[in-house]
């Protein structure tokens, strides 16, 4: 299973490139030298990275992305429960709701999820 997680500088990087791509390689430096006090050749190597686990794409300069940021978050936390609960989603949330009650709007949601998904 692919490993869609992200540390916080690399999240703070997605963040960037979802909230403004398409974008040039020049505004992405300039951003990321703004914002996370990067050099070009560690937005670079970053941005390479993300190329590599099909999340973003530099094409011809061009910066975009190949996942949506909710797409990417499906995915995520589809990891996290095949890899914490063995794929179990009432697993996970007997042990989400374990600690914390679900309010009667959540309750509610859940419900309509479940309708639109049998």
């Amino acid at each position: 299973m692919e490993d869609y997680s992200l540390g916080l500088v690399e999240g703070r990087f997605a963040e960037l490139v979802w909230s403004r791509e398409p974008l040039s390689t020049g505004e992405l430096v300039k951003l990321c030298q703004e914002e996370l006090g990067w050099k070009r050749t560690t937005t670079y190597t970053v941005l390479k990275k993300f190329n590599g686990r099909g999340i973003f794409e530099n094409q011809n300069g061009t910066v975009k992305a190949l996942m949506t940021r909710d797409e990417f978050y499906a995915r995520q936390s589809e990891s996290y429960v095949e890899r914490s609960f063995q794929g179990s989603l009432p697993g996970f949330l007997t042990a989400f709701t374990s600690r914390r009650k679900l309010s009667p709007e959540e309750i509610g949601k859940l419900k309509q999820i479940i309708e639109e998904n049998r």
